[in-house]
C-alpha cells in the first residue's frame, strides 16, 4: 500500500477511466487538457513507467468518461464529447491502437455514455444518460453490433441513467444506477439481465441509492 514515488505522469484535471493495455501502457480518459505539462484534452496514453507516450494523441473536446478495450486492440471511449480528433462523433467513438480514429464506428448518441462492457461475441454493451442511440430510441442502455450499428432485438429500458455495466461468465449482465425501473418491473438501483436483454425475474436485491460500480470475484 505504500505510494509507488517512481510514477507521477500528473494531470491538471481530474481522471475519470483508466485502461492497461496488453503492453503494460496505461490508457487514461477524464476532464483534463495537460498530462505531464504536455497538452492531451481529455484522453492520454502513459509508459507503464508513468511517461506520457507522445506518439498517442486523439483529443476530445469534452469529457471522457470510460475507456474499453477491444481483443483486437481497438480502444472504445465513451463520455460528454462531440468530437474526436477533430472529427464529430457524438459521445461514443472508437479508436485505433494507434489513437487514430475508426472512421467506421459512429452510431452517436443524444446524451452522454457513462459505461461500456465488451461481450465475448463482439457486441458492445453500452450505457449512460442518453435516450436516442444510432437515432433510435433507447433509455439509457443499448447494444451495438461490433461495426457500430445498434442491435434493435436488445432493448430493455430503464427509467434513469445507467452508470455501471459488468458481464457475467455466463453471460447474464448486471445493471446499476439511479433508475428504479427496468423493463417495466421494479428494481432499485440494480438489476440483472439474460443476454438477450429480458429481465432475470429471479435477481432483485435491491439498493437504498445508486450503483456506481462492479466488480465480479472468481
Amino acid at each position: 500500500g505504500d505510494l509507488d514515488t517512481t510514477f507521477n505522469p500528473g494531470t491538471n484535471a481530474s481522471v475519470r477511466a483508466i485502461a492497461v493495455q496488453p503492453d503494460g501502457k496505461i490508457l487514461i480518459g477524464g476532464t483534463f487538457t495537460t498530462v505531464g505539462g504536455e497538452t492531451r484534452n481529455r484522453i492520454a496514453r502513459l509508459h507503464p513507467n508513468g511517461e506520457l507516450d507522445t506518439a498517442f494523441n486523439p483529443g476530445a473536446n469534452s469529457y471522457v468518461h470510460v475507456l474499453a478495450l477491444q481483443p483486437d486492440g481497438k480502444i472504445l471511449i465513451g463520455g460528454t464529447f462531440t468530437t474526436v480528433g477533430d472529427e464529430t462523433r457524438n459521445r461514443i467513438a472508437r479508436l485505433h491502437s494507434n489513437g487514430e480514429l475508426d472512421t467506421t464506428f459512429n452510431p452517436g448518441a443524444d446524451n452522454n455514455v457513462l459505461t461500456i462492457a465488451l461481450q465475448p461475441n463482439g457486441k458492445i454493451l453500452v450505457g449512460g444518460g442518453f435516450t436516442n442511440l444510432s437515432g433510435q430510441s433507447r433509455n439509457y442502455i443499448a447494444r451495438l453490433h461490433a461495426n457500430g450499428e445498434l442491435d434493435t432485438a436488445f432493448n430493455p429500458g430503464v427509467s434513469n441513467y445507467v452508470l455501471a455495466l459488468a458481464l457475467q461468465p455466463d453471460g447474464k449482465i448486471l445493471v446499476g444506477g439511479p433508475f428504479i425501473t427496468i423493463g417495466g418491473e421494479t428494481r432499485n438501483h440494480i438489476a440483472r439481465l439474460h443476454s438477450d436483454g429480458e429481465l432475470d425475474t429471479a435477481f432483485n436485491p435491491g439498493a437504498n441509492n445508486i450503483i456506481w460500480a462492479f466488480a465480479l470475484q472468481s
